[in-house]
Parts: C-alpha cells; sequence; structure tokens
C-alpha cells in the first residue's frame, strides 16, 4: 500500500475523541511509510488528519474542488494540491491515487464518498480495500442496516464482506495489506 484515501469531515464532531483519532491515522499513515489522500481542506477532521501525517513526516495529496477550496479552505502546506473542476472529479482523482480508502467518522459527504467507491468495488471497476475506522461506535448503526440490507436481499454478502471495520485502524491496515480482491460475479440475474 503506497497511498490510503481518507474519507472524513470538515466538521470536527462534538467528541474530542473524533480529532484524536483522526490525528492517530495520520500519524499511524506516515509512519508506515504510506501516503495521505484526502479532501485537502485545512478545517475539521481533514485538517486533523492531515496535519498529523505531515507532522511525523508523511506524504499528503489533496483533492479539493475550486467551490469549496475558499469554504473548506484548502490545506496550504501539504506535499501536492490538486484543484479540480467539481466533486466528480475530486473522487476520480482521489480513487486514482490510492491504493485503498478508510472512512473516519464524518457527514453525509464522507458517507456519500464511502458508498459511492464500495459501490465501483461491488461493480467490479476497482479491486481496492476499503473501511470503516469504528471511532467510538460511530458506524455501529450503518454496521447493523448493513447487515439489515443484506437480511431483505438489497445486499448480497459477498459484497458485504468488502467492507471492513474496526476501531483500530492498525487493523484494518494489516487486514489492507494482506487484502486479495474477490472475484465479483455479475451482480444483476
Amino acid at each position: 500500500m503506497n497511498r490510503i484515501c481518507v474519507f472524513c469531515g470538515s466538521s470536527m464532531g462534538f467528541s474530542p475523541l473524533y480529532a484524536e483519532r483522526a490525528a492517530a491515522l495520520g500519524k499511524l499513515l506516515a509512519e508506515r511509510g504510506i501516503g495521505l489522500v484526502y479532501g485537502g481542506a485545512s478545517v475539521g477532521t481533514m485538517g486533523v488528519v492531515a496535519d498529523a501525517a505531515l507532522a511525523a513526516g508523511g506524504e499528503v495529496i489533496g483533492v479539493i474542488p475550486q467551490h469549496l477550496s475558499r469554504v473548506e479552505i484548502s490545506h496550504a502546506g501539504l506535499t501536492e494540491l490538486h484543484v479540480v473542476a467539481d466533486m466528480h472529479e475530486r473522487k476520480a482523482r482521489m480513487a486514482e491515487f490510492s491504493d485503498g480508502f478508510l472512512a473516519l467518522p464524518g457527514g453525509a459527504g464522507t458517507l456519500e464518498e464511502l458508498f459511492e467507491i464500495w459501490t465501483w468495488a461491488q461493480l467490479g471497476l476497482h479491486g481496492k480495500p476499503l473501511g470503516l475506522v469504528d471511532v467510538g461506535g460511530y458506524y455501529t448503526r450503518l454496521r447493523e442496516f448493513v447487515d439489515h440490507m443484506v437480511d431483505e436481499g438489497f445486499l448480497r454478502t459477498q459484497h458485504r464482506e468488502l467492507l471492513f471495520v474496526d476501531e483500530d485502524p492498525a487493523v484494518l491496515l494489516d487486514a489492507f495489506a494482506k487484502y486479495e480482491a474477490p472475484t465479483v460475479d455479475k451482480w444483476v440475474r
């Protein structure tokens, strides 16, 4: 794994645990020699994960759409900052630069990015691992809902298993290092 894309918030959330874990993830990536790819902002947990990776000597690549570069305040101290036309190009570039994907707690944008990249994996458009960093049980209800999707026949078990979940990002990175993309059979019959 050369680079991991981290989806996370432009907000900090209410618990200080979110910023603490974002910083720990940034540091962990740098210590393992894994570059960080993220949304390019200096605010929220996005800024925290980037600052921590940079402080630990890591490579940090940001990708931000032009219309958000002022709202989310583009990070000025990155290894690379790519300003792109729109959200679609942002996600495509982030995916292009990355060997895997992690989602820290975040809002609708974080989930949208996660679900799109998960759908791409389900369709066989990429074979990269993806996971949720379940900080303080943040993703517990989402995991339960995803299992409900399987129980109700809207998601196959093999596609559910594409999504790793753990509270410890080191466990997720270890799983990513051993990951072999499954053969995705035709998902529509």
